[in-house]
């Protein structure tokens, strides 16, 4: 059997908001279940996102929730989402990224000679994107 590593991010109420931005900036198939599909219809979470996936067709794997009820959530900086090929769309997601977010480091060439550039997005994660040079 296969196994991966993805992340799992966590919001605070606005899971779907940030998930449907991530799909319209790298496309791809997000399914999405409330806390209402797993039986809490009744709860002031019932809206709220247990649980969201995005599967896109370069083969990245996304996921999220809204903080479940009785668990913290305390927002850091100790987690950041790279991205990096040599595939050209990385700037495109990097400037759709960047929207309504804050650009730490542009998107320009860098001293080891790749393109690379940082940003904390409008629902407050922090991404990486490095666009290597093709090898000749």
């Amino acid at each position: 059997m296969a196994t991966r590593l993805n992340p799992y991010l966590r919001f605070d109420g606005s899971a779907r908001q940030a998930m449907e931005f991530y799909q319209s900036v790298l496309g791809g198939n997000l399914t999405i279940n409330t806390f209402a599909d797993f039986g809490m219809q009744d709860s002031p979470q019932a809206d709220q996102i247990m649980h969201a996936q995005l599967e896109t067709d370069a083969g990245y794997t996304l996921m999220a929730s809204d903080t479940p009820p009785g668990m913290s959530y305390n927002p850091g900086d100790t987690m950041t989402i790279s991205l990096s090929g040599d595939d050209p769309v990385l700037r495109t997601y990097f400037e759709q990224l960047a929207d309504g977010g804050k650009i730490g480091t542009p998107l320009e060439k860098q001293m080891w000679g790749d393109e690379y550039g940082d940003l904390t997005d409008k629902f407050g994660i922090a991404w990486m994107v490095n666009l290597s040079t093709p090898q000749a």
